[in-house]
């Protein structure tokens, strides 16, 4: 299966310069094992920096304009010039590891009902008792999940830049919900996706993230925002925060 990379950026001229290598090297391991045909696409969202320049510079990266500033709008605009069967929503400040996309196609080859599959982060330039705390989350987190989806089937859980989803189910699912555009927009598409098929979450697919969020908010403040985000897009199908705060190095 065609694999398409979506990397939605933002005044993103930094961290793409390690995101990007880091896909295409993975695509090239992938490409020994398992023939893999894979694309990506830098979609440069109202960037006001170099954003545009440092992703064309990355040999084999397809650059396209959103200008509508928004992570959901950003999303689809790069699913609308993708052509892969899979499409790959990779974070500018996410780093995917050597074998990821061997673990992506494993699972999608192993159940053929699966429309969406995802992992966690291990952050970058944080201490490490802060990825401590940030295991114990994830871990409650999947036991909510795992009720969420299992019990009570209400929706599942995607970790919003480091997922894969079929573009069958995208096309299913039609237009975003423009309701949210930063926090939330993860969790109303898992809900959305696992009304069309499996959406999974698993620790066998984690991914490098970058820790500046946490650093510059506060990691409890972080937790809760996103707790309290994931219950209102699961159960009230809107954000809890709709505002947010950009923040880059």
């Amino acid at each position: 299966m065609k694999i398409s990379f979506v990397v939605p950026a933002y005044n993103e001229e930094t961290l793409l310069k390690r995101s990007l290598p880091a896909i295409r090297d993975e695509i090239l391991r992938a490409g020994q094992i398992l023939g893999q045909d894979a694309e990506i696409i830098v979609v440069n969202n109202a960037s006001t920096d170099n954003t545009r320049e440092v992703a064309e510079s990355i040999p084999g990266v397809t650059v396209v304009d959103e200008p509508r500033k928004g992570l959901v709008q950003a999303r689809w605009c790069g699913f609308e010039h993708s052509s892969g069967e899979l499409i790959a929503n990779i974070d500018a400040d996410t780093v995917i590891p050597p074998g990821w996309l061997t673990e992506v196609m494993r699972q999608f080859q192993k159940s053929k009902t699966l429309v969406a599959l995802s992992g966690p982060y291990i952050y970058y330039g944080v201490p490490r008792r802060v990825n401590l705390v940030v295991g114990a989350y994830y871990r409650l987190a999947y036991t909510v999940y795992l009720f969420n989806r299992f019990v009570l089937d209400v929706g599942s859980m995607l970790q919003g830049g480091n997922f894969v989803v079929k573009r069958s189910a995208m096309l299913k699912l039609g237009q975003p919900s423009l309701r949210f555009s930063f926090y939330g927009e993860d969790t109303d598409m898992a809900r959305r996706l696992s009304k069309v098929g499996g959406v999974k979450f698993t620790f066998r697919l984690p991914a490098e993230s970058s820790g500046r969020r946490l650093v510059g908010e506060g990691v409890f403040t972080i937790g809760l925002r996103y707790s309290m985000n994931f219950f209102w897009a699961t159960f009230r199908k809107k954000p809890f925060t709709e505002a947010w705060q950009d923040i880059r190095e």
